[in-house]
């Protein structure tokens, strides 16, 4: 292997890793960007990634060949590499280019993009670490407020693990992995009803909790969730604001029911989630397994898993059959996931992550973006991916600037 190919090889691992450094990290796209010969840059990079130091296989031969090519498809678009599915002609993809593809599937670790079913959003050593940067924002992580039905508020993230409060039947608890837990105290215990608590992320927030009856909720930032205590009566009864994912526990003879605005989604036990944020133009609900009734005043549907329904401020419930499951809930596994996206999408979603005010100056791109990307990175990186497909930006004081 000559000089350059190792280095390259060395440069595309680190970055992989998350071990490159700045100016490694600035070596390797110039080395990209700079390419004459795209088809011998293209071989090199196949060589680099069937090196790469992974502890286990994350796919198969034929996925990795895929997901490479479309690494590669912008370059191999122009130079007869064959991309096997080349971009649409209005679309710009995140993958566009390599260099900007090797940071929605390398560059931000893949720990956090391939280890699906873990939330590796914020880890202590995140904020450990790394001092807070000048001219950038940190990812959000486990934040919230617990408040009880007296009024008294726990700041969740800063609490102690352990038991919190406790409400009639109900010993609340917070566990090592940041949950909030509601367990049936002693029996016999008086319950009230009425008791309600909220758990609310702020900007910059998420969260996890448990309720009473086994089921469990992933609260997205800028979110709320009101519920009992105890489930008591013929329904089990919570709200929410912004955007929640259940996993609710099967009680036949007890039907759960989600109130958001003027809409209520019911249901015996399933997956699904809920987004319904005011800043979002339409309320989306994603059936993964199971199925919902979805209600509001004037309409109603019923899901079945793998639809979507979409409801905005008038007209019917639209249902989608075939939407994309994974875009809806990549939030909950650390991920931002766009399909088409406008940028003006995105950058909602960014807002209420990282926590910023945004700001568009001069005509906003109209630009459709499809890739992913963890959500554990710091507002820059996410910006300077957008940058390298013609997005400038500035971030200033938590507040992020789109250039013309």
């Amino acid at each position: 292997m000559s000089a350059f190919n190792a280095r390259l090889n060395y440069l595309f691992n680190s970055y992989y890793q998350q071990t490159a450094t700045e100016q490694e990290r600035d070596e390797l796209f110039e080395i990209i960007n700079s390419s004459a010969n795209d088809v011998e840059l293209t071989a090199l990079i196949h060589e680099a990634w069937d090196s790469l130091q992974i502890n286990e296989p994350l796919f198969d031969a034929a996925k990795s060949m895929d997901m490479l090519n479309n690494i590669l498809q912008s370059k191999s678009h122009q130079d007869n590499i064959h991309p096997i599915r080349p971009p649409n002609k209005n679309q710009v993809w995140l993958k566009v280019g390599v260099a900007a593809a090797m940071m929605v599937f390398v560059g931000f670790g893949a720990y956090s993009l391939f280890n699906s079913g873990k939330n590796n959003i914020n880890k202590k050593s995140l904020a450990k670490d790394k001092a807070k940067p000048t001219h950038d924002v940190l990812p959000g992580g486990n934040k919230a407020v617990l408040t009880l039905a007296n009024g008294k508020t726990i700041t969740l993230d800063s609490a102690k693990n352990g038991l919190l409060a406790s409400q009639g039947s109900a010993h609340i608890k917070k566990t090592r992995d940041g949950q909030l837990i509601y367990e049936d105290g002693k029996p016999g215990a008086a319950d009230v009803a009425a008791e309600m608590n909220t758990v609310s992320t702020p900007r910059g927030g998420q969260y996890q909790l448990v309720l009473n009856d086994g089921s469990k909720v992933w609260l997205n930032s800028a979110s709320s969730l009101s519920f009992p205590a105890v489930f008591k009566g013929k329904t089990r009864e919570v709200e929410i604001t912004g955007e929640a994912y259940f996993e609710v526990a099967k009680n036949a003879k007890m039907p759960f029911r989600v109130k958001v605005n003027n809409t209520v989604v019911e249901v015996l036990g399933t997956h699904f989630n809920i987004m319904a944020y005011n800043d979002e133009a339409e309320m989306k609900t994603t059936l993964l397994e199971g199925s919902v009734k979805i209600n509001n005043k004037q309409y109603s549907s019923l899901l079945k898993p793998g639809q979507q329904a979409t409801l905005g401020q008038s007209g019917p419930i639209k249902v989608t059959d075939n939407p994309d499951v994974d875009d809806a809930v990549a939030w909950k596994e650390g991920i931002f996931q766009f399909r088409d996206a406008g940028l003006e999408t995105i950058m909602r979603q960014a807002a209420r992550w990282y926590d910023v005010q945004v700001s568009f100056t001069g005509k906003t791109p109209t630009k459709e973006f499809t890739g992913r990307i963890s959500r554990n990175v710091k507002a820059s990186e996410l910006m300077g991916m957008l940058k390298y497909i013609g997005v400038n930006f500035k971030i200033e004081d938590k507040h992020i600037t789109i250039l013309p």
